[in-house]
């Protein structure tokens, strides 16, 4: 898992929205951080690089606030009929992800957290070393979206637009893949 921030060109007057639209984010997921103006793409991806589920936050907003609605939107098929996986074995991210709250939402889902603790925080976990390193398959798929001329610089106004782009982009690399 991992949350990436882009910077955003200023939005200019936007449209009026049409009936049966889907919802749009008050913001559109645009706001000010340390960056500049711009947009946060929360990515899970599997552990061979492959995207499952994307969520959009304004530039200010913390990752940590987006772990547990990117992780509900995957749903895993099982080989046999029955009801599908949801969860993953271990999830790996990076400090920021690094919260009691994330920590326990997880160990109640009987998933291993494969996060580092902050500096701030007092290690009360063991730590795989080993594991946290298979991350950089997150960080290679969000080089691959953020190589897209469309994802790497938003220039679309409205959420829902940029959204649809990044699953364009998720699926040309799933396309990769095959």
């Amino acid at each position: 898992m991992d949350g990436r921030s882009l910077r955003s060109c200023e939005p200019g007057r936007l449209g009026r929205r049409e009936e049966g639209a889907e919802e749009e984010p008050a913001d559109h997921a645009l706001g000010y951080s340390r960056g500049g103006f711009g947009t946060k793409f929360h990515l899970l991806t599997d552990s061979n690089g492959i995207p499952l589920h994307v969520e959009l936050s304004a530039g200010q907003a913390h990752e940590s606030r987006f772990a547990e609605r990117v992780l509900d939107g995957v749903r895993i098929r099982r080989p046999r009929t029955g009801r599908p996986r949801q969860r993953p074995r271990r999830l790996a991210g990076d400090k920021a992800y690094s919260s009691k709250r994330i920590r326990n939402w997880l160990r109640r889902r009987h998933i291993v957290p494969v996060i580092p603790t902050r500096a701030d925080e007092v290690p009360n976990h063991r730590f795989d070393r080993v594991a946290y390193r298979r991350r950089n398959v997150v960080e290679r798929c969000v080089g691959w979206l953020k190589g897209l001329r469309r994802i790497g610089t938003r220039f679309e106004k409205l959420a829902v637009n940029y959204l649809a782009m990044l699953h364009l982009g998720m699926i040309r690399v799933m396309l990769t893949f095959e």
